[in-house]
């Protein structure tokens, strides 16, 4: 096929914006919308409050270590195949955590809910960085996200509400249709993206990709201060709901209207990065993130040592680091899959896997340290905001140019 011919292929294959917007929204809709029943499930499923953490932190592990293999396997096979898969068995999974009689069988099938459910995270980011170049990526990724986020900025009210009125398993079927909706909307309309596949199979994508990768210090500059700027909001995912609904009395259904403050704030911060990131450059966004996300983990802190406990002084705060990561998240994400662009697909699983697995570790150490305390949350959200810092200071002296391709 001649270059045009495989030009106007591209352009065509192109799929709607709104697909991937609907297939990056499942894996954050299924994490966000089961939260406000977390604490309940003490009483409904007979567990301690740091067994039921772990449907939380293992639907992130799942996510993260998928992330491992749909990157370098959409390399190879295709984006669209993988994609499909995925959503389908996040649909299955989806209806097994309905029927779960304990909580184990919930903790099992939460796993497989993320194994499905990261597939539109991960291959939403390789299908932009296949249409898009670097800088203009991450102004698609800003977009997308912002526009994504209205799914998780309602969805701890949708389960707020439905857990009150039908019970906990309520959400599930909510995920169920909505699921089964994205997959018949994928297989008619999103096609495939990747024209240039890689010859080496799955496994051998993991033993060369992943390690040409990890020694680039501008990849790790990018993974490390988006995992750790990330894992900001994953501390709060893991504590507030147990902050509100024990130590301030506060119901389910409030947290989620609260939590609307939280999602409007990485909105407007992604809508920040789609409108400036081809302007002022990635790198500047990025700092732009983690100053803002540092001094609303700050504020926080100065509340609580203050004793001035309030959804208030917690919430707004935390719209600041909600904007933040708007801000920083979408660029980290776009500059790590731009080391090497002829490893968008390795590149986007790995910085996920990374992203997701310190967030998993770091939202189930905010469950164990918690125990009827305050404090842990914030000072390891204040802690985090400030090694996202470091990590983008220490091994950030040289960022790759915009508009360039380096090598190994």
């Amino acid at each position: 096929m001649s270059a045009i011919a495989e030009e106007t292929t591209k352009e065509r294959a192109k799929p709607p914006i709104a697909i991937l917007i609907a297939a990056s929204a499942i894996g954050p809709l299924a994490l966000n919308i089961f939260i406000p029943s977390m604490p309940g499930l003490q009483y409904s499923l007979s567990a301690d409050y740091a067994t039921v953490q772990l449907t939380l932190t293992l639907y992130l592990i799942g996510l993260a270590v998928s992330q491992l293999l749909y990157g370098p396997l959409s390399d190879r096979y295709g984006r669209r195949p993988l994609l499909l898969g995925g959503l389908g068995l996040f649909v299955l999974a989806s209806l097994a955590c309905s029927f779960a009689t304990s909580i184990e069988e919930l903790i099992l099938a939460r796993i497989l809910q993320a194994v499905g459910g990261c597939s539109g995270i991960v291959l939403g980011r390789a299908i932009v960085r296949d249409l898009y170049e670097r800088d203009q990526a991450a102004s698609m990724i800003g977009y997308i996200t912002m526009a994504w986020v209205l799914a998780p900025m309602v969805a701890p009210l949708i389960g707020g509400i439905l857990d009150t009125w039908y019970g906990w398993q309520a959400s599930f079927y909510f995920l169920v249709v909505t699921g089964a909706l994205v997959f018949l909307a994928c297989l008619r309309w999103l096609h495939e993206t990747n024209f240039h596949r890689q010859s080496a199979d799955g496994l051998r994508g993991f033993v060369i990709g992943f390690p040409v990768l990890l020694r680039r210090k501008e990849f790790l500059a990018y993974a490390l201060q988006l995992s750790f700027n990330s894992s900001v909001f994953f501390s709060f995912l893991a504590g507030a709901p147990y902050v509100m609904t024990e130590t301030l009395g506060r119901s389910p259904v409030e947290y989620g209207i609260y939590f609307a403050l939280v999602s409007l704030g990485y909105m407007a911060g992604n809508g920040l990065s789609g409108r400036f990131s081809v302007q002022r450059g990635i790198d500047s966004m990025i700092l732009l993130g983690l100053i803002a996300t540092w001094a609303g983990t700050a504020i926080m802190m100065a509340f609580v040592v203050a004793g001035v406990l309030h959804p208030i002084t917690i919430f707004v705060p935390m719209l600041l680091c909600s904007l933040g990561n708007g801000l920083s998240i979408p660029n980290g994400l776009a500059g790590a899959i731009s080391v090497r662009p002829d490893m968008a697909g390795v590149g986007s699983g790995l910085a996920g896997f990374i992203q997701m697995f310190l967030g998993a570790m770091i939202s189930q150490l905010v469950g164990f340290l918690q125990n009827g305390a305050v404090y842990p949350l914030f000072v390891i959200m204040l802690t985090c905001a400030t090694l996202a810092f470091l990590a983008n200071s220490f091994t950030g002296a040289s960022k790759v140019a915009p508009g360039t391709q380096t090598g190994p």
